[in-house]
Parts: C-alpha cells; sequence; structure tokens
C-alpha cells in the first residue's frame, strides 16, 4: 500500500462518476460474500438522544476487499425547508492485512448512494418485474439519489408521484424527474400515492410529535416498499397487510421500527438481503412487499472499497501526512 492518507471531499467522491449499477453489484456482492464467511460486520451502535437525533458507529472488515471500515454518523433534527443536512458522517478505510489507516472519505455522498443502492438491490429481488410508477414520501437528498438508483434499475419507469412537507423539495424533485422524461404529480394525500405507485420510497426524518401515516393496506396487490426511515413513518398496526417483509441483517434487527425508535410488535422479518443475495432469488409469486433496513454496514464498506480504487486509478483526492 502506498504511504500516506488519502482524503477525498464530497465533491470528489461525486466526481469519481460512480454509476448506480456499479454500487448496486458492488453492495450484492458484499452481501454474498458475507453468507460466504468472507467479511465481518458488527450490528449498529446507537446513542440515541432523541427524536432524529443521535449519533451511530457502524465496521466492517473483508478479506476480499483487503479493507475494514468505520463509520460514524450523525444525525440531527431539521426545521422544514431547512438546507442544513440532517446526517452527516466520515469513512476511516485501513488495510485489512496491516491495519495501517489508507483513507478518510466523505461519509455524506458515499451514505446516500450506498442507501439508494441497498434499495435497488433489494427491489431487483422483491419489486414487480416491470413497475411504472414510483412514489417517494420524502423528497430530500435521498430522493435524489433513489430516483438515480432506481431508473438505472428500471428504465420502463414513467411516473413518478412526490408527497413531502415541504412543497419545495417536491418541486425539485419534480422537476428532477421530468428533466429525466417522466411525467410527474406532487400530491398531498399519503393514500392516494400508496395507491398508485408500483414502488414507494420512504424517507421519513424522525422529528419530535411525528404521527405514523402510511397504511401498508393501500398499496397495490403486487408492490414494493423501501422503508429508508426504518418504518417509522408505517402504521405498525397495518404492516402486517405485507406479505413478505425483508431487512439488511436479521443479526442488527428483527422488526420494523416505530416511530419511538423501538420494535413494532405487529410484524417480524421473514428473510434477509444476507440470504436473498446468496440465494439469487426473493420469495415466489407476487404480493406486497417490504425492505426496512437499518443500514449495514457492509454496504459502506464496498462502497468505500470502490470509492478508493476509482480515486487512485483516477488520481483523485488528497495526500495527507501522518
Amino acid at each position: 500500500m502506498s504511504d500516506g492518507l488519502l482524503y477525498l471531499s464530497r465533491r470528489e467522491v461525486r466526481a469519481l462518476g460512480i454509476s448506480p449499477g456499479e454500487v448496486r453489484e458492488s453492495v450484492l456482492q458484499a452481501f454474498r460474500d458475507h453468507a460466504a464467511g468472507l467479511n465481518r460486520s458488527l450490528p449498529k451502535k446507537s446513542l440515541d438522544l432523541g427524536p432524529g437525533h443521535g449519533f451511530q458507529a457502524m465496521s466492517a472488515a473483508s478479506e476480499p476487499e483487503a479493507i475494514a471500515t468505520v463509520k460514524w454518523v450523525a444525525m440531527a433534527p431539521v426545521a422544514p425547508g431547512s438546507t442544513a443536512p440532517g446526517i452527516s458522517a466520515l469513512i476511516c478505510v485501513s488495510d485489512y492485512a496491516t491495519g495501517l489507516p489508507l483513507a478518510v472519505l466523505d461519509g455524506d455522498e458515499i451514505t446516500l448512494i450506498r442507501t439508494a443502492a441497498m434499495s435497488a438491490a433489494a427491489a431487483s429481488y422483491l419489486a414487480p418485474a416491470e413497475p411504472l410508477t414510483i412514489g417517494f414520501v420524502g423528497c430530500g437528498l435521498q430522493a435524489h439519489a433513489h430516483l438515480d438508483a432506481f431508473l438505472d434499475l428500471y428504465p420502463g419507469l414513467k411516473t413518478v408521484l412526490a408527497l413531502s412537507r415541504s412543497r419545495a423539495s417536491a418541486e425539485r424533485l419534480a422537476e428532477a424527474a421530468a428533466g429525466r422524461g417522466l411525467a410527474t404529480e406532487i400530491l398531498a394525500d399519503a393514500d392516494e400515492l400508496l395507491g398508485r405507485s408500483d414502488i414507494v420510497i420512504s424517507m421519513v426524518p424522525g422529528a419530535p410529535g411525528l404521527k405514523p401515516f402510511l397504511d401498508a393496506g393501500r398499496m397495490p396487490a403486487s408492490s414494493f416498499a423501501s422503508a429508508v426511515d426504518i418504518g417509522r413513518s408505517w402504521r405498525p398496526q397495518t404492516l402486517p397487510a405485507f406479505d413478505f417483509l425483508a431487512t439488511d441483517s436479521l443479526a442488527q434487527s428483527t422488526a420494523p421500527y416505530d416511530v419511538n425508535s423501538q420494535p413494532v410488535e405487529t410484524v417480524r422479518f421473514h428473510d434477509d438481503l444476507i440470504q436473498i443475495a446468496a440465494r439469487g432469488a426473493g420469495p415466489a409469486g407476487q404480493g406486497r412487499r417490504m425492505f426496512c433496513f437499518r443500514g449495514f454496514a457492509l454496504a459502506d464498506l464496498a462502497l468505500a472499497g470502490l470509492v478508493v480504487r476509482k480515486a487512485r486509478g483516477a488520481g483523485a483526492g488528497t495526500r495527507l501526512e501522518r
């Protein structure tokens, strides 16, 4: 390994131009490697300070990738309409064999990309084969990353439905989708969005006074939901309407989480992406399906490894002395 510590800013990570398909396959390979015992990850460690406020640490190590990573994440409530980030993160990359630090990466861009890649990876096994309409509940930066990831996976998508507590953010997402050739609608009614969507992405941040408002029973009989918000925006009593529920890692959680960050009692996950990716197949037949995840360190490791390789090849980033 070369001397010095490589630093990449958010702008530099974005400038590498890593495609959604590359990220999706990299994430899936990390899950396959985990099923084969080739990498290891600890469950996310959280320090919760209040609704939408806390700190998290996520660590993983991969022999095939020859790296180990730790991501430090800070979360803070954001007022409606604010441009301040609700999540801030850094990723430290070390050499698997020697333990020497190799890189420090901006974690915000990586978190955006890898989260959308995880939703798309799950959708590739769980969603309807030819979805036409995708609905976004929450229209911030994650919605834009998910738009890119799902258009890459499903280029036949025709319509984007947007619902947000901030009209401005919904308009920005609609403008971005229209620029990609999709029909767009901004809705105010959650039931209407759910009922018209083949795919739903819920990304509602935690906030004081938040009440769950999404009804799983409103979704079409064959549909897919990715709960990026760990399930907090879904009414717990309606979750049994899903025929199949999956998560990233059953070792990390066995049920979706409610608005108070507590596991719900109405359902349990049937499977996780580790085993689904290893089998290369989701459940047979059709039905309502949900992927609800807390974030798995292996996905961050996979993308961090991809970023470091791309940066070295392009001569990108800044070399720091230690």
